[in-house]
């Protein structure tokens, strides 16, 4: 009791629980009785939820995730959010007294690509105001690994050191990464460092392929990488391919053009000369008749005809 005065109570609770809820009676004490009651509602806001995971998301099958809310009053609204869009999810309740628990189940089929995806399940409730309680989740995809061996660059020869990477992917990762030789042992110089393969002082009596390998719970997988070490004194040099490949085809392109010039040509000089002899056989057949014409003589009243001899 705060206040205390002939007109006026006051009382006042603190630290509030569900437990304080109820009618609270004011009474007055005349020649008649009154009272007035005044009820009082406690709102019990959720903690952030938490997500539980009822079934592991494996590539190519379904995650199971449930987003639980333990206890509030009234029951808190769920959603589960990715990407900035609602996945429905199966809302269960339960009443245990005066508070509710509250969950949200989501089954979802999972790829490799969406290891690592944020997901978040979100509370609402009135007593936070508009406010909400978020729980962030990143969805955990296993998957069978992916191995690669990086080859070193260029052409290697006697006395060269090779250099070998395994890269690998995978989830869970794979803690061993094995590294071989196809049908042989692994030379006795070969230094072996995690994913890392070396030899010093390479022999064409290394030539071989390499094999590396690396399993986890869920698959096995390999890449293998072939040597081939050449003589000092062999001219191979593989960058040198390339220029003599580009000179190649330019000549190529040269000879080609200068083959379809040529053609042009002959095409051109052939109709000229057909055109030349059409007109000399017309010039032959005119001279012809001036010929005639001179040996028979010509009547005055047929006129005058010029002849080009």
């Amino acid at each position: 009791m705060v206040l205390f005065t002939p007109r006026l109570v006051r009382i006042e609770l603190t630290n509030v629980s569900v437990s304080d809820e109820g009618g609270y009676f004011c009474q007055l004490y005349t020649d008649a009785t009154h009272h007035q009651v005044a009820t009082l509602s406690v709102l019990v806001p959720p903690e952030t939820p938490t997500v539980e995971v009822k079934q592991e998301g494996v590539e190519g099958g379904d995650a199971e995730l449930t987003c639980v809310s333990p206890r509030s009053k009234p029951a808190a609204t769920l959603r589960w959010v990715r990407n900035g869009r609602e996945i429905p999810g199966l809302v269960s309740q339960q009443d245990n007294g005066k508070t509710f628990s509250v969950s949200s189940t989501i089954r979802i089929p999972v790829e490799r690509k969406d290891n690592g995806a944020a997901l978040s399940c979100e509370a609402f409730h009135p007593a936070l105001s508009g406010q909400r309680r978020v729980r962030h989740y990143r969805l955990d995809v296993f998957f069978a690994p992916t191995v690669r061996i990086v080859p070193p660059p260029g052409i290697l020869r006697e006395g060269d050191s090779l250099s070998l990477t395994c890269s690998v992917t995978g989830n869970p990762l794979p803690r061993n990464i094995q590294w071989s030789k196809i049908n042989d042992t692994l030379p006795e110089r070969a230094e072996i460092s995690g994913p890392t393969f070396q030899i010093s002082r390479l022999s064409q009596s290394h030539n071989g392929t390499f094999l590396c390998q690396a399993q986890n719970n869920y698959g096995r997988a390999a890449d293998h990488y072939t040597l081939l070490v050449y003589d000092p004194g062999a001219v191979v040099e593989a960058r040198s391919a390339m220029p003599y490949a580009v000179i190649g085809g330019v000549l190529a392109l040269l000879v080609f053009t200068v083959i379809c010039v040529l053609i042009v040509t002959i095409w051109c000089s052939v109709r000229q000369k057909g055109s030349y002899l059409t007109h000399e056989a017309s010039g032959l057949d005119e001279h012809g008749e001036v010929q005639e014409a001179f040996l028979n003589g010509n009547d005055a009243s047929q006129g005058k005809k010029e002849y080009l001899l």
